[in-house]
């Protein structure tokens, strides 16, 4: 059964009811919180609130996949997808899957050049997009001989696109008659680049469909429940914690826009349920609260039951910190990456909060294992690379068969990720592979050193990068940010960190701000550059 048939029943059982809502704050004038009268769309404030219900969605859907088809589209073709997270963004994900084509969520933060290249890659014969991505695509409009067609969604269309809205308001509202099944191609996604240029990730669509099984099987949606995303809907992160409110017919409300402010008000006004966060909005917001910037007394968080955190390691001191200030929320934490189809591959547990800093064990349907570099399990206590297999592994790395076998072995994805395991089973994240530092002969493992440093009450957040040392070959760099009230010094900083082993401590202090991804992951790569100028390698020759 394909993931479409899941919108086409809620579509049947729950017509009239609220599926999807887009909030957008920027759209709002003035600053004064919401009021009950502004809980639904106003003349005052037109735009900043749109709805659609389960029915409008399939409809929606439906009239986009007969767009495609009447343009020419056939099964296994590739739509790709460039737009901020909108209301239009998921009946046109759905429609290019109803039609048989093979959805390509693009990264909106993408130049002009990665855009040629991911479209290139990925063969897409179709691009939908939206206004703020016209300028990028004016300057490659003599460099994408494979687009055929390209339809814009907003208003003021461009010369060299075609009103997608308009266009579809005139197509049939029926399910296309196109046969879609389990092992299908389904859709390609883009790994986040944080390990050089990105790669194009092909995924069925039953892996599709055990996202939402996987999901909803972790944390218990239910119709009654609100999923508040505020994640980038192209990455697998966001769109997969949505499934689970897919399966069960659930409410989700997309908010553009991450200030502490506009996620707490919405969650308020919004009742919802679930928050799925970053590292980063869940520490800007406990520091407005700090600041008296918000006050939660003053908000309606009466519904709010869960909140989760995924796409990076999650400090242990943040979870505490967040449950001191709202301790009737359930915490968890899932990982995953794109090549296992987002998050749940391993899952904490809201019932293993005592295990807060692990991963987690083998999610529902996964299995996990930690190996040496012959492949071979370690015992518990050892670091050695994560391996996982389950029902959401890709299929490859679309047209590059050597990435493809250096991560794929068999049924068992290598993620890259090295990782430790208690005697309990629980799976600690150490750090990236190709992230560890060398130093004297010793490995180093910068998430551990990350982590301790962000216990620090005047860090806001902190990455530690290897350095080129003639002596020791690497030393640890952390280029740490403080927060904006805040100062601190390179002694201070020393100084508290003399509660780790000597070989632990970083070397060198810099103050800088940590550049992250729409995902919340530190740009390393970047930071790199900026330090480092050129590989460590490079630098370890010429010295």
């Amino acid at each position: 059964m394909p993931i479409t048939a899941f919108l086409e029943d809620n579509a049947r059982k729950f017509g009239g009811d609220c599926a999807l809502v887009e909030v957008n704050p920027e759209m709002r004038t003035g600053s004064a919180p919401w009021s009950e009268a502004e809980l639904v769309e106003s003349d005052r404030h037109p735009g900043y609130r749109k709805t659609l219900t389960w029915a409008e969605f399939d409809e929606q859907t439906n009239r986009f996949a007969n767009l495609l088809l009447r343009r020419g589209v056939k099964k296994g073709d590739k739509v790709a997808i460039l737009l901020m997270n909108c209301i239009e963004w998921l009946p046109v994900y759905f429609g290019t899957l109803k039609a048989g084509a093979i959805a390509v969520p693009l990264n909106f933060r993408y130049a002009s050049d990665e855009i040629r290249y991911c479209l290139d890659l990925a063969d897409a014969s179709v691009l939908v997009f939206g206004a703020e991505f016209i300028t990028r695509m004016e300057a490659i409009q003599n460099e994408i001989p494979k687009l055929k067609l390209q339809l814009f969604v907003g208003e003021a269309c461009p010369r060299f696109a075609e009103d997608c809205l308009a266009l579809a308001a005139e197509c049939s509202a029926q399910k296309p008659a196109v046969a879609i099944g389990d092992e299908d191609d389904g859709a390609i996604y883009f790994s986040s680049g944080t390990t050089g240029f990105p790669k194009a990730i092909l995924h069925s669509h039953a892996a599709l469909v055990s996202a939402c099984v996987t999901e909803q099987a972790h944390h218990g949606q239910t119709k009654d429940d609100v999923f508040l995303c505020i994640p980038p809907l192209y990455h697998t992160g966001a769109k997969m914690h949505w499934f689970g409110s897919l399966l069960v017919g659930g409410r989700a409300v997309l908010l553009r826009g991450a200030t502490p402010r506009w996620i707490m008000e919405t969650a308020s006004r919004e009742k919802a349920s679930i928050v799925w966060l970053l590292v980063p909005w869940a520490q800007d917001i406990l520091d407005a609260i700090d600041s008296g910037e918000i006050k939660p007394d003053e908000l309606d968080l009466s519904a709010w039951r869960l909140m989760h955190i995924g796409a990076q390691p999650v400090p242990p001191s943040l979870v505490k910190r967040w449950q001191s200030v709202f301790p009737s929320h359930a915490y968890d934490t899932n990982y995953g990456l794109s090549e296992s189809l987002g998050p749940g591959a391993v899952h904490l547990g809201v019932e293993n909060v005592r295990k807060v800093g692990a991963i987690g064990v083998a999610g529902h349907c996964w299995q996990a294992r930690i190996v040496d570099e012959g492949g071979v399990d370690v015992t518990p206590g050892q670091v050695g690379e994560l391996a996982v297999k389950g029902p959401g592994v890709m299929r490859c790395y679309y047209k590059d068969e050597e990435a493809t076998a250096a991560v794929l072995r068999g049924d068992w994805l290598f993620t890259g990720d090295m990782a430790r395991q208690d005697e309990e089973g629980f799976i600690y994240l150490v750090d990236r592979k190709k992230d560890v530092i060398i130093t004297g002969g010793e490995n180093l493992y910068p998430v551990q050193i990350e982590d301790f440093l962000r216990a620090h009450p005047k860090i806001k957040d902190v990455a530690v990068i290897g350095l080129p040392d003639h002596r020791l070959g690497e030393i640890a760099c952390a280029i740490i940010e403080i927060k904006p009230d805040q100062s601190a010094t390179e002694g201070e900083i020393m100084e508290f960190c003399a509660a780790l082993p000597r070989y632990k401590r970083p070397r060198r202090i810099v103050f800088d701000v940590v550049p992250r991804n729409p995902t919340g992951k530190i740009e390393k790569p970047r930071l790199r550059k900026k330090y480092v100028g050129e590989s460590l390698v490079e630098q370890q020759i010429k010295e």
